[in-house]
């Protein structure tokens, strides 16, 4: 049991968001930080297919994460040639309000809520 709970720990230790190059937003009054990797991931690279990448965390209590894989190329992405979309604050704002609606709660800890995005609609994956 012990060593259970070290692993627990060591989950949601891994799973924070660095505060350098975050940007706030406030979405329906909670402050909320998120963040695009300025280089894709290995495995954002194989695994899907170069996409950007979005962690959002609570600024007031941070717990679990969301972890946003859009339908949007990385920019330095080496896989796909196609047009880059900029994800903007109005994309990131919707897209917490559609995570919250799927069961994501930001305030309490837990592992990473991973979702991934396809035209207008969110999955939890």
């Amino acid at each position: 049991m012990l060593i259970e709970n070290a692993e627990i720990f060591k989950l949601k230790q891994a799973m924070s968001i660095p505060r350098k190059g975050t940007r706030k937003i406030i979405v329906d009054g909670e402050p909320f930080i998120w963040l695009i990797r300025r280089q894709p991931t290995y495995t954002q690279e194989c695994f899907h297919g170069g996409n950007l990448h979005v962690a959002v965390d609570s600024v007031a209590k941070p717990g679990s994460v969301l972890v946003i894989i859009t339908d949007r190329p990385h920019p330095q992405g080496l896989v796909s040639k196609q047009e880059v979309k900029p994800v903007t604050p109005s994309d990131v704002a919707q897209w917490i309000r559609q995570a919250i609606q799927l069961g994501w709660q930001p305030m309490r800890s837990g592992i990473c809520f991973n979702v991934q995005i396809a035209g207008q609609c969110m999955e939890k994956i």
